[in-house]
């Protein structure tokens, strides 16, 4: 079974940050998560396929959070940590 990197990006760890402890550490145990499977939805990780304009993106819903990435090779790499209101919007 392929095991993939999780990367997060500067802006996503600062995202991430501003968060109370519980949701941080629970953002970072769904985004560790990932390194099983990042393109498969499955009881504990609800993932959709997005389209972007330059790449395909994915999310991952972690309750009212989503998680933005691209899998890039054998690496998730970690975009935006957002409310689900305004996580879309940079996108398009």
């Amino acid at each position: 079974m392929t095991k993939y990197n999780i990367l997060i990006s500067e802006t996503a760890i600062s995202q991430l940050k501003r968060l109370p402890d519980d949701q941080h550490r629970t953002i970072k145990k769904k985004l560790a998560e990932l390194a099983t499977n990042p393109y498969k939805s499955r009881p504990n990780a609800d993932i959709k396929k997005l389209k972007g304009p330059k790449r395909d993106y994915y999310r991952l819903r972690i309750g009212k959070y989503r998680a933005i990435y691209v899998i890039d090779a054998k690496a998730v790499k970690i975009a935006k940590i957002l409310p689900r209101d305004s996580a879309y919007d940079w996108i398009e």
